[in-house]
């Protein structure tokens, strides 16, 4: 029996298989509105067989946006947009689908990277960025404000509010964002963070923040809603965000009562030294799950099903994550069930695609063809 296509439980949502979508931003957002195009393009994953769908890099503020076309869930203009999407893909899949939330801090107010991805300054229609420090991400970049007591109050509290409207959308699942650089991870590290205060200096102070805003999202939704993390394990820069670092901080979420961790590494400096290979992130996944007993989510270069096949049986990961390679191919999961001798889940309307051969690939189905 395949490990990958046997069933798996974040809390009490319950996964057919241990393939996770993970989020995406697609830059296709009105004013943090969702739209037509996120009808599109979550219908078709949704269609993917996949045991979770996660909703791209969700901003809880307009000034929390990587860019000016980014998702946002911070109004009810913006609730409202997501729940129509939602709301038809749910009346032609079941899959659960979770959604990421988060704050791009000084990686905030960037074009998109088909425009160019450069930063966006308030005159040519962005906004000042903020940050735990004033150190900007890209040399070049303007420097920006470092957050006080007030700034961290308000993005605290719409973290909490936008995992109410998650809640209120009958989202499965919410994960935190603090990975590839954006706000959280940047109090984490100390070559984002150098405040003086009790946010930053030793780790016990770096993880508050984080921590804080994990706590008051866990208070708002009821326990039966999961949530997890997205954290870069490493910042792959000497004396940055490392593993270590990375363990202690899953240890202080678990106490918490974090459901999962989905691992992946760097994002955080333009200093970063990364030479991608073939599951190259997936050993800081085994690490934290070693260490700390949580659900982890492995990502990197996972391209092959014998590859995620393999991860899974031999006890590196509990789930893996597709990004890219499901983008190029939404028929990913099917695709690697036939190789595997698994069953997937897939709408009636396309049963009679089964290939001559792999008549149980959607399991005892019947199809009556005139």
């Amino acid at each position: 029996m395949s490990q990958l296509f046997s069933p798996f439980s974040i809390g009490q949502v319950t996964l057919s298989n241990r393939i996770i979508i993970a989020p995406m931003c697609q830059y296709s957002a009105n004013e943090g509105a969702a739209s037509d195009w996120h009808l599109l393009h979550l219908g078709n994953l949704a269609m993917s067989g996949a045991g979770l769908l996660i909703i791209e890099a969700t901003a809880v503020e307009p000034a929390g946006r990587i860019s000016p076309a980014d998702l946002g869930l911070w109004s009810d203009a913006t609730e409202a947009a997501l729940g129509r999407v939602l709301s038809s893909i749910r009346q032609y899949s079941n899959m659960p689908i979770a959604i990421q939330l988060g704050h791009a801090g000084r990686k905030a107010s960037t074009a998109a990277p088909w425009d160019g991805g450069e930063l966006v300054r308030p005159e040519q229609g962005g906004w000042q960025t903020v940050a735990p420090s004033a150190l900007a991400f890209a040399a070049n970049d303007p420097a920006p404000i470092e957050l006080d007591r007030s700034g961290l109050h308000r993005i605290l509290q719409a973290f909490a509010l936008a995992a109410q409207r998650a809640h209120r959308l009958g989202i499965s699942a919410i994960e935190i964002h603090a990975a590839h650089g954006y706000l959280l991870h940047q109090f984490l590290s100390p070559l984002s963070n150098t405040r003086q205060d009790e946010y930053g200096g030793r780790l016990e102070n770096r993880m508050r923040y984080p921590l804080e805003v994990f706590e008051a999202m866990r208070a708002v939704v009821p326990d039966n809603m999961p949530i997890g993390i997205r954290i870069s394990a490493t910042d792959w820069v000497d004396g940055g965000w490392d593993l270590p670092q990375s363990i202690a901080f899953a240890l202080a979420l678990r106490e918490r009562g974090c459901a999962y961790i989905h691992v992946s590494t760097g994002g955080l400096s333009t200093l970063q030294q990364i030479h991608p290979a073939p599951n190259y992130q997936v050993p800081f996944a085994e690490a934290i799950r070693a260490e700390t007993g949580l659900p982890t989510i492995a990502v990197g270069l996972i391209t092959e099903p014998e590859e995620a096949e393999a991860i899974i049986a031999t006890g590196r990961a509990d789930m893996v994550g597709l990004a890219r390679g499901i983008l190029y191919n939404p028929r990913w999961p099917w695709h690697a069930a036939a190789k595997l001798n698994a069953q997937i889940e897939a709408p009636p309307q396309y049963w009679r695609c089964q290939p001559y051969g792999l008549k149980t690939l959607f399991g005892d189905v019947r199809f009556r063809q005139r």
